[in-house]
């Protein structure tokens, strides 16, 4: 059975791991950028890619429509892979971008001979703003004035998709790479830091979308509309006296309980002041009573009286 036309991708941390890795390798300090294939299965329209590898390509600078890429590599890697896991099958390509350039069109026609709807994920090897680091698209058919067809891409949507082993391995990776000068304390406040930022950046997409429809610009999508509607379902009132009152008192019983924390650790630090300062004079009273008192010596052949 053919596989079904692309609705969504998913692509898999290990896939985010080798691309940067091909990067950082090849094109790292030049103009050049990153290709390789992705592999994965297509399951209900969503491509799901969970391996790549990387393929040796070069192209013009000045001319991006002029590029090579080893076929010869590309098949007998496939032919290795298809060995190694038969259910991993060609899904498209990756590249480095950061954006699609002339080319583009004609190396997913090449790829498209190992798979009929192959789809392009750009990934941004270094992020400069908060969000996912790729985009992917996929080729259509586009008619023109003249009754004639011709390809371009279209924009689907992306998600990070990881198994269960995946996030183990990633979470002992960042556990490994974690910066221990940055305390707990601080990397919790830049994580919410983080989240709040891509939080306002959804919502000025969410206002930029509703300004363009009443203007005009953009014709009115009711899926996109039910799902801002849900969104708005979904948030708390804030307003209400109850709501206001429960978090008075949560608040105060919390505030109670660091009151409470910091005087019993005043308390004890004083006690352990005051110990202190009692065993001092122990011990100085102790060696004062040593000076004291005379030293008693026996005399030679006798018993001390």
């Amino acid at each position: 059975m053919a596989p079904s036309m692309p609705t969504s991708v998913a692509v898999h941390p290990i896939v985010l791991l080798g691309v940067v890795d091909h990067y950082n390798r090849s094109c790292k300090g030049s103009k050049r950028r990153a290709v390789g294939v992705l592999l994965g299965q297509i399951v209900k329209g969503k491509v799901s890619c969970t391996n790549s590898y990387a393929v040796p390509f070069e192209e013009d600078e000045r001319d991006p429509t002029v590029w090579f890429l080893d076929h010869n590599f590309l098949e007998s890697m496939s032919s290795m892979f298809r060995k190694v896991n038969a259910r991993e099958t060609v899904v498209g390509w990756y590249s480095t971008g950061p954006t699609i350039r002339g080319g583009d069109l004609d190396i997913t026609e090449l790829i498209r001979t190992y798979t009929p709807h192959p789809v392009l994920v750009l990934v941004d090897v270094t992020p400069k703003e908060l969000g996912l680091p790729t985009e992917a698209y996929l080729s259509v058919e586009q008619p023109q004035e003249d009754a004639t067809l011709s390809r371009t891409f279209a924009h689907l949507p992306s998600e990070i998709n990881a198994a269960d082993a995946e996030e183990v391995g990633v979470g002992h990776l960042l556990r490994d790479i974690k910066d221990s000068s940055v305390s707990t304390l601080a990397g919790e406040v830049a994580g919410k830091v983080g989240a709040l930022k891509s939080l306002r950046a959804r919502l000025g997409e969410l206002k930029s979308y509703l300004d363009s429809v009443a203007t005009g610009d953009l014709p009115v999508n009711h899926e996109i509309m039910y799902n801002m509607q849900d969104i708005f379902n979904l948030l708390p009132t804030l307003s209400g006296k109850e709501l206001v009152r429960s978090f008075a008192v949560k608040t105060n019983d919390t505030m109670l309980v660091l009151y409470v924390s910091a005087v019993i650790r005043a308390v004890c630090a004083l006690d352990d002041l005051i110990e202190n300062k009692a065993g001092l004079m122990r011990e100085t009273e102790r060696r004062a009573a040593e000076k004291a008192t005379p030293a008693v010596t026996a005399p030679a052949g006798g018993k001390a009286a």
